[in-house]
């Protein structure tokens, strides 16, 4: 690889604007929950409502939009839409209407600036190393979002939830400045190749495959399905992590803001574990192999959050989870590149994605549901093992690593 081989501030580039646009929205907005409840006087599954329900309304934004346009401008878009988000949230009056457009605001944001975009710049530009480039890409996520119970939780204690609401979406603006000047969509954008080598990759050549085509194969139902099930567990654990804390004795205000503190920033951290080592793993074994792991390790993290009391501790929790957190997330585009080929990325994550997205949102809120009906976490999260294990299953189906596409 030359020495002069830009892939490598692509590589910076959106580690940074990743974590920006991601990292620290987030993984950070479930604090607000109990202040949100405790303003407003709102039932759990109204505050949980907003994301599922905005999930479901911007649906159309992948499949229309993503493919049409740059990823830099898509990029630039997405946190402008996410800055409105936040503004909005922190001059919220307790009108439930306005609190799910916000939603909206937020999720029509996430889909154009986090993820996708991001994904499609970093396959185009690596093909032999992607896995070890796609980790060190996902490092931002927890790297910004583990700074944002430094900012959040201070900002809440000595002003008020609303100022550290305001300070997530001004943060938003540090992402534009770096899109323009940094990111290039394409090797070809500055004369180069993907790898830095001195000729085009051989699938570079093959044609995007159609929505059609894609959704006429199994694997692609397959994979679907798996990362469906395993996000939609992994959102549930984090959006409702601090109530479960809350309900397993954590009862003191500022008790429980460091327990979240704490086990949110483990959690970040260890994930940047599991993004570089499951990353370079994806490049050296078979990919379906290391997926499957990952997910069934998702699934054991259940009973490690319902072990956590005052009595104990919440870090084997924070570590497991964030290490298979960590490498679930990262796997989905890369599995998706090495089935469909690279070139159909944009297409197949513009309908994994949002489809995803559901599971991320409506799994916590069937759980808002479950746990107001039984009274209690343990059910909820019982079922909430139960599909992570379902999305391992799908993966493990999944054919071999080989792509479905060729020359």
């Amino acid at each position: 690889m030359s020495k002069s081989f830009y892939g490598r501030w692509i590589v910076l580039a959106s580690c940074l604007t990743f974590g920006i646009s991601v990292g620290l929205p987030y993984y950070n907005m479930p604090f607000f929950y109990d202040y949100y409840k405790n303003a407003f006087h709102w039932q759990l599954h109204d505050i949980t409502l907003g994301f599922p329900l905005a999930a479901l309304l911007t649906l159309w934004v992948g499949p229309l939009l993503v493919p049409r346009f740059s990823p830099r401008k898509l990029l630039i878009a997405g946190t402008a839409l996410t800055m409105l988000a936040f503004f909005g949230f922190s001059q919220m009056t307790g009108n439930i209407t306005v609190y799910y457009f916000l939603w909206f605001l937020y999720t029509f944001g996430y889909i154009l600036s986090g993820p996708i975009p991001h994904q499609i710049m970093v396959s185009h530009w690596f093909r032999r190393n992607r896995g070890s480039a796609m980790g060190i890409v996902y490092v931002g996520v927890a790297l910004v979002g583990a700074q944002g119970p430094k900012l959040v939780r201070p900002l809440t204690e000595h002003y008020s939830f609303r100022t550290a609401l305001i300070a997530i979406g001004c943060v938003m603006v540090l992402a534009w400045p770096i899109a323009l000047f940094m990111h290039k969509d394409r090797p070809s954008d500055v004369g180069q190749f993907p790898d830095g080598d001195s000729e085009p990759h051989a699938d570079s050549r093959i044609e995007p495959r159609s929505f059609g085509y894609l959704l006429r194969q199994g694997s692609f139902w397959l994979l679907l399905l798996g990362s469906l099930c395993s996000i939609g567990a992994i959102g549930a654990i984090n959006q409702h992590m601090k109530l479960v804390f809350a309900e397993q004795g954590f009862s003191n205000q500022a008790q429980l803001n460091n327990v979240w503190s704490t086990s949110t920033t483990w959690i970040l951290y260890a994930s940047i574990v599991g993004r570089l080592l499951i990353g370079r793993f994806s490049d050296t074994l078979s990919m379906k192999w290391v997926m499957t792991a990952t997910y069934f390790i998702v699934a054991a993290t259940i009973p490690l959050l319902l072990s956590v009391h005052p009595s104990g501790s919440p870090y084997p929790f924070s570590v497991v989870f964030g290490f298979a957190m960590g490498a679930d997330y990262m796997l989905i585009p890369l599995m998706a590149a090495k089935q469909f080929g690279v070139n159909s990325l944009a297409r197949a994550m513009a309908i994994i994605l949002p489809v995803n997205t559901i599971g991320q949102t409506w799994v916590p809120l069937g759980v808002s549901l479950l746990r107001e009906k039984s009274g209690s976490y343990a059910m909820p999260m019982n079922v909430v093992l139960g599909l992570a294990a379902v999305g391992a299953i799908a993966i493990l189906l999944l054919p071999r690593d080989t792509p479905t596409v060729r020359t």
